[in-house]
């Protein structure tokens, strides 16, 4: 019986994963997203187009691969549709390539108003979310209360949904939001009809058998593990297990059956939205690398805050994930800069510690740096190891004996050609 490798995010999300599940789907014989929502944007580039990706995986492009939307999922039938219209008008075979888990739970327009209203009432201290109705639909879906893609083929579908609404609004009258649901009931109905020409699986006992008979299945993460709702900057967090347990809860797959536990991580830091970002830079630096590395929401268009590596945060989600190697993108943004900045430990109550604390609030946490010799060198056009320039292999050594992992792809640009295998 084969194992499912996972493949996910060491930071605030926005690392590039999508990239990377693109190049190593011919690899793969099922690509399983197993967690978040269309808040997450998977950015995928070749032969010269752009693509984003909000709730299919990320492997849809190759001809051969399997596509599922595990059970941890949420979906929002409106944005889905417009995601596979947008790749069947790319003349890509949506139909026989892509699965959604029955278990799966359904976004509601009133979890997006209610996502509006929980924003709105937070004022100064909202968390930044990406208003998707993300957060609501866990809440369901811990709560007991959600409505799941298995419940569309049901009798008395409608008849569900419509006690599940029923509870939402008494929830807005209470925030006092001011909407009207029967501007957007339509769309979102028309989607469910949409939806019901799909194949509905128990993701679970499909991935089983094909793992007994030797498949391989790569689980695809969304967000990022500092995003994490237990292990990340809390509450400025996403609503799901971002980290590698959350493909077994995510896709009903046993933890003793995960095998390869792939890190994806930015040569520097960047978050969206609200929440502690230790290494932030508010400077021209940081706006040097915002504008370089086109930092800026995939999902959201927002500009993303930008920062140096931070080795503890890093460390910290290497540990928590398992992670056994390393794959660094965005390497071609720190091209030219002087000298380049790594925090290696942060300073709490006068102590240094080189670990991820409970809390990484500004007035509690100051990054220690140090400072390694920059390069010059463009290297959007390389294509090996022996090209790269002696500052930048110096720099992923550093992070290597930092972490303990290797580091086995470095991202030299956007597009799928631009990826450089290391040797060891």
């Amino acid at each position: 019986m084969s194992k499912a490798d996972v493949l996910l995010g060491l930071q605030w999300g926005d690392e590039g994963k999508g990239k990377i599940v693109d190049v190593l789907t011919p690899h793969y014989d099922i690509i399983a997203r197993f967690q978040g929502g269309p808040n997450a944007g998977h950015t995928l580039e070749f032969n010269g187009i752009k693509h984003v990706l909000h709730t299919i995986p990320s492997g849809i492009f190759h001809p051969t691969a399997i596509n599922i939307v595990g059970n941890g999922v949420v979906i929002d039938p409106v944005i889905f549709k417009k995601e596979v219209d947008a790749l069947i008008a790319l003349g890509v075979d949506v139909k026989s390539k892509l699965l959604i888990a029955k278990r799966a739970h359904l976004i509601l327009p009133t979890h997006r108003l209610l996502d509006a209203a929980s924003e709105a009432a937070k004022g100064k201290n909202k968390i930044g979310s990406t208003l998707k109705g993300i957060g609501p639909t866990y809440m369901d879906k811990t709560g007991r209360n959600g409505l799941r893609v298995g419940d569309i083929e049901a009798p008395d579908f409608k008849e569900k949904y419509s006690q599940l609404v029923e509870k939402h609004k008494q929830l807005l009258a209470f925030h006092q939001f001011e909407y009207n649901l029967s501007e957007l009931e339509p769309t979102w109905f028309e989607a469910i009809e949409f939806l019901r020409q799909l194949t509905f699986v128990d993701s679970e006992h499909y991935l089983h058998q094909a793992m007994s008979t030797g498949k391989k299945v790569l689980a695809e993460g969304a967000q990022g593990s500092l995003l994490d709702v237990d292990f990340g900057s809390y509450p400025f967090v996403t609503s799901s297990n971002t980290i590698c347990a959350g493909a077994c809860n995510g896709l009903g797959i046993a933890p003793n059956r995960i095998g390869n536990v792939i890190g994806i991580f930015k040569a520097y830091c960047t978050r969206v939205g609200s929440g502690p970002f230790p290494t932030e830079l508010n400077d021209t630096t940081g706006e040097q690398i915002r504008q370089t590395g086109r930092e800026f929401g995939s999902t959201t268009g927002r500009a993303r805050r930008t920062g140096w590596l931070d080795l503890p945060a890093l460390k910290f989600a290497v540990m928590v994930n398992g992670v056994t190697e390393l794959m660094m993108m965005k390497a071609d943004v720190l091209s030219g800069f002087d000298k380049i900045g790594i925090c290696t430990h942060y300073e709490v109550n006068g102590k240094l510690i080189d670990h991820l604390p409970y809390d990484i609030s500004e007035n509690f946490v100051k990054p220690v740096y140090t400072f390694l010799e920059g390069w010059n060198q463009d290297l959007t056009g390389m294509n090996a190891q022996n090209s790269l320039p002696k500052a930048l292999i110096d720099y992923i050594l550093y992070i290597e004996k930092a972490v303990g992992v290797p580091v086995s792809v470095v991202s030299v640009g956007p597009d799928r050609s631009q990826t450089i295998h290391m040797q060891h």
